[in-house]
């Protein structure tokens, strides 16, 4: 049994492997093909954040597979009402297949997932969000093949999302450079163990020099809406706008995981230019994480 609590669960060869997966399944399902490998499997779904592209490509994937996803928010379940969740992640693996969690705190789910007897998806944390950068790599390599040996930028807040692309650096060996405002650096562990993968900056033009992808995330992520205008005034010049764009390669490529603010993080003609793949990344949220139902709950 495997869970999936960031992306240095799955061996690097079997990410890769696991991306070109997503891309025939992704092939199959605009063909119409008909594929059920998950037929009476059912999947619990445990959202303490909102979400759009997180349940209903979840939701999706498992109804395309044959199976079946229950929907579960605090208000339906005894989590909300303070069961511990080694008991709850112990009656509910085992009624169910797969338990995929949204929430805030990642050792929760790192707990749920040690008394778990079924595979645990961490869909969101507020230290990881590994099932985006799966859908980004796919995105990806579907405009530029390999990854590998590239550059890659993250500008703005060191945040889950910078955190699943620092992992995302050695699962896929290229070269991240990120650029943060002072005071909003990535988990200084995580850049550690990263090694020489990783180059910090507080200029955001020096880390998109050259870079062939360049990622963003909005300045304030959910639990922080209270920090708006601080954020508002820490990132003002981090925008990435099309100049900024120019000064990454010629073929450079855009991604955003969504919700995004234009005129905030990004500009629109940036997210809705032609070096964006950001809608092609936000359907891979359904084709990467059927690869991963599937690597998960078959042999």
């Amino acid at each position: 049994m495997k869970h999936f609590l960031t992306l240095l669960d799955i061996p690097a060869k079997e990410l890769s492997t696991l991306i070109k997966r997503a891309h025939e399944l992704k092939t199959m399902q605009h063909n119409g093909e008909i594929f059920e490998p998950l037929k009476n499997k059912v999947m619990s779904m445990i959202f303490d954040k909102s979400s759009t592209r997180t349940r209903v490509s979840f939701e999706t994937a498992m109804s395309q597979f044959g199976g079946h996803a229950i929907f579960l928010s605090p208000r339906d379940t005894q989590l909300g009402r303070g069961e511990p969740v080694e008991d709850s992640a112990r009656v509910l693996s085992s009624m169910v297949d797969i338990i995929m969690i949204r929430t805030f705190s990642h050792e929760m789910v790192e707990t749920f997932a040690a008394n778990s007897s079924v595979p645990v998806i961490n869909a969101l944390t507020d230290m990881y969000h590994p099932c985006q950068l799966l859908a980004d790599m796919q995105a990806y390599h579907e405009h530029r093949d390999s990854i590998k040996d590239n550059t890659v930028s993250w500008i703005g807040d060191g945040n889950n999302m910078c955190h699943s692309f620092i992992n995302a650096a050695r699962q896929f060996d290229f070269k991240l450079n990120i650029a943060t405002p002072k005071g909003y650096e990535p988990d200084a562990d995580i850049v550690k163990a990263a090694g020489d993968r990783i180059a910090l900056t507080n200029i955001p033009e020096e880390a998109v020099e050259n870079a062939d992808f360049i990622a963003t995330d909005v300045w304030a992520s959910m639990g922080q809406e209270d920090e708006q205008k601080q954020r508002e005034k820490a990132f003002a010049n981090f925008q990435v706008t099309s100049k900024m764009m120019q000064l990454a390669s010629k073929d450079a490529l855009f991604t955003h995981c969504l919700p995004a603010h234009r005129g905030e993080e990004v500009a629109a003609d940036v997210i809705d230019g032609p070096q964006s793949i950001v809608w092609d990344a936000a359907e891979n949220r359904l084709h990467s994480q059927k690869a991963l139902l599937e690597y998960l709950l078959t042999k």
